[in-house]
């Protein structure tokens, strides 16, 4: 009764899921957060995601790199001016693909911010950047990488010439809309 060995688990192959974002957050450059959203249960309580993000910020706030390896979880990043921006997967996730996430959602924000994709602008524009990271990942799954689409989405011109009022108003409803929905689940 020969035949092929039993999988072990170094041998298995991990099953393909769209959940590959564990988390988004942004701190500023003393760590402090100033936007996060936790997909799964990992970091279950507020405290453990703050201790979390510190231990991240230290750990990548003093360094040119853009990915982290810190408690079994793959972690991408980029500063701007005075605030870091983080995606967190998996330590098995394809690191190109959080990447591309991470570039989605800072691009979408430099044009939301109109190239200022800085703390002062953030706290003042904290509608559209809960937006922009709903628009780019839901529930952990990724939606879009394409920041063009992202913004279009979101119901903000692609071209040069702005914000209209409308497109302002229509953004600042479908913020409260969502809100709304949010505290009713």
């Amino acid at each position: 009764a020969g035949g092929a060995a039993p999988p072990t688990r170094a041998t298995e192959q991990r099953e393909p899921s769209l959940y590959t974002i564990k988390a988004v957050f942004i701190l500023d450059n003393d760590g402090r957060r100033l936007l996060a959203k936790y997909y799964d249960d990992t970091f279950p309580s507020v405290k453990e995601q703050m201790v979390f993000e510190k231990n991240v910020f230290n750990k990548t706030s003093r360094t040119e790199s853009e990915i982290a390896f810190l408690g079994g979880m793959t972690i991408v990043y980029k500063s701007s001016i005075d605030i870091f921006l983080y995606v967190v997967g998996s330590s098995s996730e394809n690191e190109l693909m959080l990447m591309s996430v991470l570039a989605c959602l800072f691009d979408s924000l430099s044009h939301i911010l109109r190239k200022n994709v800085e703390k002062r602008w953030l706290l003042e524009n904290m509608d559209g950047a809960f937006l922009v990271l709903d628009e780019t990942v839901d529930g952990g799954v990724i939606l879009e990488s394409d920041p063009r689409q992202v913004i279009q989405k979101v119901n903000f011109r692609t071209d040069d010439s702005g914000l209209t009022e409308q497109s302002v108003a229509q953004v600042l409803q479908s913020a409260k809309e969502q809100i709304k929905w949010s505290l009713l689940k």
